[in-house]
């Protein structure tokens, strides 16, 4: 726990570390906090913000009876899907650290494109087996139309990154209004139209009630029979048994994807109901877009950057709608 003789007003699941306790005293200089392992919960009563990490790997930690007075919950990571919200007041805001990982989950996603456009793991058989020719079947994302599902601040900095090579940035989101980087924009119900016309496809959409399976045979139907699908975002947005189908049934299309449907953290392994990973048009990583030098400060220093907005005037920003993550 950090030195305070005040009760802690925020409480943090993340794992305790040297590098942990000096950015949050410097970022917060005044407000008593503590890790949660250390606080025992009669001594919760004026928390006020909790800063947590996974959600399955902090279990039992917080709950709504145990911090009477919690106001405001900070991610360290992304995505809020999976969310306990049944064990915090109703009232309480929730915010996940949107951007944070922007630049590395956005390098890993071009990086897969390219990858699974120039056919490197046949490429990487031919150079193992001593083949010279025929060379690989390539794709290139100079001259293409890329389109971006989910055209937030991952999105934009793929579509930055793809920009660079010579393709066309297309962005889809909610309401189709024009975003920097983008040199078209679609409105989410205009999807399947989206769809038609993109030589690459990433999808960077967070899981949300109605984002879930939302990719499915008909929506691959509506892409391009040569498009390359690359998924960065969430897995379970995407039918994994239409996607394994559809790359059975269309040699040339082609897809890759860093998440995945079955991930167990604490067992360290992920599973494949459809074995996508045999197939020769597929190429997977194990959402490991995130893992790259100085990410985990950034993404802390951020959530701590929204953290002191919380308690400098109570208006953190990226506050989710529970609404589309639970049910009324």
């Amino acid at each position: 726990m950090a030195e305070s003789r005040a009760p802690p007003r925020l409480l943090t699941t993340v794992a305790s570390a040297p590098e942990t306790t000096s950015a949050i005293d410097a970022a917060l200089p005044g407000v008593p906090w503590g890790y949660a392992v250390d606080v025992p919960e009669p001594e919760r009563g004026a928390v006020e913000a909790l800063l947590v990490g996974s959600f399955a790997r902090d279990p039992g930690r917080y709950d709504a009876a145990s911090l009477p007075r919690l106001r405001f919950v900070q991610r360290l990571y992304t995505g809020i899907d999976g969310f306990p919200f049944d064990r915090i007041g109703a009232t309480v805001e929730v915010a996940g650290n949107v951007g944070a990982f922007a630049p590395y989950v956005s390098e890993h996603a071009v990086a897969l494109a390219l990858a699974t456009a120039r056919d490197f793991p046949h490429a990487q058989a031919m150079v193992a087996a001593g083949t010279l020719r025929p060379a690989p079947v390539q794709r290139a994302l100079y001259g293409s139309t890329c389109l971006i599902l989910g055209y937030g601040e991952i999105g934009q900095a793929i579509g930055h990154r793809a920009a660079g090579f010579g393709a066309t940035i297309v962005g889809l989101n909610r309401s189709g209004a024009i975003a920097p980087g983008a040199d078209r924009m679609y409105s989410a119900d205009r999807l399947h139209e989206a769809l038609a016309e993109a030589d690459f496809v990433f999808e960077v959409r967070p899981l949300t009630a109605r984002t879930r399976g939302s990719l499915g045979a008909a929506e691959f139907a509506a892409m391009r029979p040569k498009a390359v699908f690359v998924n960065v975002g969430r897995a379970a947005t995407v039918d994994e048994e239409a996607l394994y189908r559809h790359l059975l049934a269309h040699p040339e299309f082609r897809a890759a994807t860093d998440v995945w449907w079955e991930e167990s953290y604490s067992e360290g392994r992920l599973g494949q109901r459809f074995p996508l990973s045999t197939l020769p048009n597929f190429v997977g990583t194990p959402h490991s877009a995130g893992f790259a030098p100085g990410a985990d400060a950034r993404a802390l220093a951020m959530a701590l950057e929204n953290l002191a907005r919380f308690f400098r005037d109570g208006r953190p920003e990226h506050v989710i709608d529970r609404s589309e993550y639970v049910s009324p």
